[in-house]
């Protein structure tokens, strides 16, 4: 017998705050499955609609959610932590500056760190069943996930539901988080550099707050926001694009670039 086998067990939900981990918890509750550990990792990027939405959630459910966060900040780890560089033409820079496709740092330092520090203390004492909400038409990642952690549980696969059928679940039990899916595909981390270019011009039309907060940091480091594009860069273009559509042209065409090119011209430099 496993040493694990003796332990008595702990059911772990990890919850994101997102349509698919709050319909995974939500439905776990109506069906009455035993929920001992309901786990947020707050990266602190999370917009301002989530933190009211988990504090709904604990309302609506009597759930107590615990909350677990990187002992360094986003801030700190992008622009300040000594980091030492191979290449020659970075070394000096600190700061992980932003990430990438290949390098999601944030990702590991403030997501999964933080979260696997706490479960293994819980491991000591229990055997940790984590829940996690992938849902069924997440093929990649539900095969990282099936591979990567034993114990590991995917209810919304094994009940079938899609990424649009959590987002129906969730609304139809109240839950809206103040229009964010109305305007964004995903709603985690709100300065993530791989968002698609239509919701960072809905970021920067609609959140000029967090915006700002974007432009300071990107301001500040090293490497820019997306490969050949600053924030200030992104401002130019969205401000082009609007002038151009108001004086009665349309976007995409030959002429557009070509303007828009010019009008870009000296950004960055």
């Amino acid at each position: 017998m496993r040493m694990d086998e003796l332990k008595p067990q702990l059911h772990v939900v990890s919850l994101s705050g997102g349509k698919d981990s709050t319909c995974l918890l939500l439905k776990m509750l109506e069906m009455g499955m035993q929920v001992d550990v309901v786990l947020f990792c707050d990266t602190s990027l999370e917009f301002p609609e989530i933190y009211t939405h988990l504090r709904k959630i604990e309302e609506n459910t009597g759930v107590k959610i615990t909350t677990v966060k990187s002992e360094y900040t986003f801030e700190y780890l992008m622009l300040h932590k000594p980091i030492k560089r191979k290449k020659p033409e970075l070394r000096g820079k600190t700061g992980y500056s932003w990430a990438g496709p290949l390098m999601r740092w944030c990702t590991n330092l403030l997501k999964t760190v933080p979260r696997e520090k706490y479960l293994s203390e819980l491991r000591k004492k229990y055997t940790v069943i984590e829940y996690i909400g992938i849902a069924a038409d997440e093929t990649e990642r539900i095969t990282h996930k099936c591979n990567s952690r034993p114990n590991v549980r995917l209810p919304l696969v094994e009940w079938g539901m899609t990424e649009a059928d959590c987002l129906k679940y969730c609304k139809d039990c109240g839950y809206d988080w103040g229009g964010l899916y109305e305007k964004f595909g995903r709603v985690s981390c709100w300065c993530c550099p791989l968002q698609p270019l239509n919701e960072l011009r809905i970021l920067y039309y609609d959140f000029p707050d967090l915006w700002k907060q974007l432009r300071e940091w990107d301001d500040a480091t090293w490497r820019t926001f997306k490969p050949g594009w600053s924030v200030r860069k992104l401002e130019a273009r969205f401000d082009f694009e609007l002038e151009w559509q108001t004086d009665g042209n349309q976007l995409g065409t030959k002429e557009f670039r070509k303007a828009l090119k010019k009008r870009l011209e000296g950004i960055d430099d």
